[in-house]
């Protein structure tokens, strides 16, 4: 009967943390022209950008704070899944019960920043190096008061995606589901109204 009681509101409490990601995806990272980054995407067609986007729910077109998206921590977790199957004293500490786990998730957390700031950095770096459609620049770097944009940037990418991980970890616990799996499902889902209004404008043009 409580079980039951409580569903509604661990249903009310992931559509809660759902809707603080999507209006994290509109928070853009300090110093950029939000307009030439969506322009730049939009003049390069779909290719690998397209598809990173889509599984970051439209946040790397407009160089959102979450950028990154939840990608860092997965790709965490299946490298050290791939060392604890070759690494003795990892196997070990997976047999080691809760404490072991414990500090598995901590290396997995360590290694997730570490990519991060890796990730981060090269994207960072491709979008100072990049300029819109038009010849226009895509970072303004007077906006973020003479601090370097490479460091601010990467410090945003590294926090959104520390805070998508977060709100991953309060949806598991608290909700109902797998949280990053909600993430990632909502992330792509976002993007679906976007695409068949797209698919139906080729459609009416002809190019399709």
């Amino acid at each position: 009967m409580n079980k039951d009681s409580s569903l509604p509101k661990r249903i009310g409490f992931v559509l809660l943390m759902l809707a603080f990601y999507r209006v994290g995806v509109h928070i853009s990272v300090p110093g950029v022209d939000t307009h030439a980054v969506e322009a730049l995407f939009k003049g390069s067609g779909s290719g690998i950008f397209g598809l990173f986007d889509t599984f970051s729910g439209g946040a790397l077109a407009q160089f959102s704070i979450l950028a990154l998206g939840i990608m860092p921590y997965i790709s965490a977790s299946i490298i050290m899944q791939l060392l604890s199957a070759s690494i003795p004293s990892l196997e070990a500490l997976k047999k080691e019960g809760a404490s072991g786990r414990k500090k598995i998730s901590q290396y997995t957390k360590l290694l997730t920043l570490a990519l991060c700031l890796i990730q981060g950095y090269g994207l960072t770096s491709w979008l100072s190096g990049s300029s819109g459609p038009q010849g226009q620049s895509i970072v303004n770097t007077a906006a973020i008061g003479g601090i370097p944009f490479v460091f601010v940037a990467v410090a945003s990418l590294t926090a959104g995606s520390f805070f998508l991980l977060w709100l991953g970890e309060l949806i598991s616990e608290r909700g109902i589901g797998n949280g990053t799996s909600l993430i990632i499902f909502t992330g792509i889902a976002s993007s679906i109204p976007s695409a068949l209004i797209r698919f139906f404008e080729l459609l009416k043009s002809g190019e399709l």
